[in-house]
């Protein structure tokens, strides 16, 4: 069974219903005991850093994640589960994170220009980054190659997100997205994976991310 937590934030449902279309239990729960039943643990998310961290301690549930992942159960981060497993945040201010990652949460640059331009439209990018980007597969971890078993390098995927991750440890990072910076779309390290693109919104291969997660051990 998979545990999809529950802590008030994020289109949790649509992530659920991912899984169930390719042949995998999901349970949406705020129930720490529930989390720790589980075989797998799944932290979807939007919204502001401040308040995923304190919802995650006013359900009790900062202990029943920590002791999944110390467990080896696999965890998928989504957006702002990716976001949370580092050091700290810059958004409204330094908020602290689950620091299981170390690194940082920072906003994109004012006035990201695009390398395409043409004379019918402005090169300036938008923020927050929303719409199909395409991913750079950067590294072969284990966990990495088992969750883009079946995904082609350069494939598109959904993202919206004003911030995005740093990692001190460059070895973690297991795809890169170009949106004005190179920055880093996703990040593998032992049992976890977590990307900030949005694998339920991404139609087939989106579907593939969750297929190939619900089969991790």
């Amino acid at each position: 069974m998979i545990a999809i937590i529950d802590y008030g934030m994020g289109n949790l449902r649509s992530v659920q219903k991912g899984f169930e279309k390719v042949g995998f239990k999901a349970i949406v729960t705020s129930n720490p005991k529930e989390v720790l039943r589980c075989s797998k643990v799944v932290l979807p998310g939007v919204g502001a850093f401040k308040d995923c961290m304190k919802n995650l301690k006013k359900y009790r549930l900062l202990d029943s994640i920590y002791k999944s992942i110390e467990s080896g159960k696999p965890y998928l981060g989504i957006c702002l589960g990716l976001q949370i497993l580092f050091s700290e945040s810059e958004e409204f201010g330094i908020q602290r994170g689950l620091d299981i990652i170390k690194g940082r949460v920072v906003r994109f640059p004012k006035n990201l220009v695009s390398a395409e331009f043409n004379s019918q439209s402005s090169n300036r990018l938008k923020i927050p980054h929303m719409g199909w980007n395409n991913i750079k597969i950067v590294i072969s971890h284990q966990s990495s190659v088992t969750i883009f078993n079946g995904i082609p390098d350069n494939s598109f995927f959904y993202f919206v997100h004003s911030y995005y991750v740093i990692p001190e440890d460059k070895g973690v990072i297991a795809t890169t997205t170009n949106y004005g910076i190179e920055f880093t779309s996703s990040i593998a390290k032992d049992n976890i994976f977590a990307c900030q693109f949005h694998p339920e919104k991404s139609q087939e291969l989106g579907l593939r991310i969750l297929k190939n997660f619900g089969k991790m051990k």
